[in-house]
C-alpha cells in the first residue's frame, strides 16, 4: 500500500493560522515592507491554501496551494500572483525547517525558512540564480504569527 499523499502535509499544521509579513528584498535594501500571510486547510485537508497581501506596490499578493498533485508523488505549490504570473515550487517541511526549490532556464530559485521552537516566527531567505550567475539572496523574510488568528485544525 502507498503513503497517503496527505501524510506529507502533516508537519504544515504548524503554520495554519494569520501571520504578520515583513520583507526585505534585494531591490530595495532600505525599505522593510510589510503584509499579511494565512495558511489553511482546503476542506479535505489534503491541500492547504497559503495566501498573501503585501502593503507595497512593487510586490505582489499571492495564493498558493500546497500539496501533492494528481499524478506525481512529492509535494509541490502552485504559486499564482496578481500580475498573472504562475510558478510551480518544489516544497518540503519537517515541522521546523522549510526548503523550497524551483528549476527554471535563466530563473531558478531556492530558500529556506525556519520556525522558531515557540511555533511563533518564521524566518527565511530566498535565492535566484539568473542565467546561470550562482545563486544571491534576494528575498529576506520573517513572519509573527499573530495572537487570536485563526487557527482552524485539519479536517
Amino acid at each position: 500500500m502507498s503513503e497517503d499523499p496527505g501524510a506529507k502535509l502533516e508537519p504544515f499544521e504548524a503554520l495554519i493560522g494569520e501571520w504578520t509579513m515583513e520583507l526585505r528584498h534585494v531591490l530595495l535594501p532600505d525599505t522593510l515592507v510589510h503584509g499579511r500571510t494565512s495558511y489553511a486547510w482546503l476542506e479535505g485537508g489534503r491541500f492547504l491554501i497559503q495566501r498573501s497581501v503585501v502593503d507595497h506596490p512593487d510586490f505582489p499578493d499571492s495564493i498558493c496551494v500546497i500539496g501533492v498533485m494528481e499524478g506525481e508523488s512529492e509535494l509541490s505549490m502552485q504559486s499564482f500572483d496578481s500580475r498573472g504570473i504562475h510558478r510551480t515550487i518544489e516544497i518540503s517541511f519537517d515541522g521546523t525547517e522549510m526548503r523550497t526549490k524551483r528549476d527554471a532556464p535563466g530563473f531558478d530559485q531556492r530558500g529556506t525558512a525556519t520556525l522558531a521552537e515557540d511555533g511563533r516566527t518564521l524566518t527565511g531567505i530566498s535565492q535566484l540564480n539568473r542565467d546561470g550567475e550562482g545563486f544571491r539572496d534576494d528575498l529576506a523574510y520573517t513572519y509573527r504569527r499573530v495572537e487570536g488568528g485563526a487557527t482552524a485544525s485539519r479536517p
